[in-house]
């Protein structure tokens, strides 16, 4: 019984110490700018054959600072060997507090190969929550559908 009553100091004791750096993580981080990596699919494969079933994207970017806007600096879309497609934003987009911007593409387009990718860059003039930003991948055929979301991961801090 008296190596339990230790055991049980020694563990408590560790928890009381891990307590006050559990808190610290649950602190809101703020930034003034990122560079974020989004993964996003034109398609999967189904079947034996693995047949492609093609997938429209939709790229999602959401302030959610409640009172500074942000500014969208660069949207841009590689393909799956890394080679750039399309610039989406050729001018910086502002984002009002909360407010959210979309990009689209179609199931038809394919031009991003399978596994094709998002490099977004935002920036804020003070520090701010980070946006949402999220890769929402869905296809419809004959009454059977597929949707998932992939978020965005951050690679540069500005």
């Amino acid at each position: 019984m008296k190596i339990f009553n230790q055991l049980f100091l020694v563990v408590f004791s560790f928890c009381l110490l891990i307590s006050p750096l559990k808190a610290l993580s649950t602190e809101i981080k703020q930034s003034r700018g990122q560079t974020v990596y989004v993964a996003a699919y034109s398609h999967v494969f189904t079947g034996p054959r693995a047949n492609p079933y093609n997938l429209a994207i939709t790229l999602a970017v959401r302030n959610t600072d409640l009172s500074q806007r942000i500014f969208i600096t660069a949207i841009d879309y590689y393909d799956n060997n890394s080679k750039l497609v399309r610039k989406y934003a050729p001018s910086p987009i502002a984002l009002s507090p909360l407010a959210s911007n979309f990009t689209h593409l179609e199931e038809k387009d394919t031009s991003g190969g399978f596994a094709p990718k998002f490099i977004v860059k935002w920036e804020a003039v003070k520090q701010v929550t980070p946006p949402i930003i999220e890769a929402i991948m869905i296809g419809a055929t004959s009454g059977q559908g597929i949707s998932f979301v992939n978020q965005g991961q951050v690679i540069q801090e500005r």
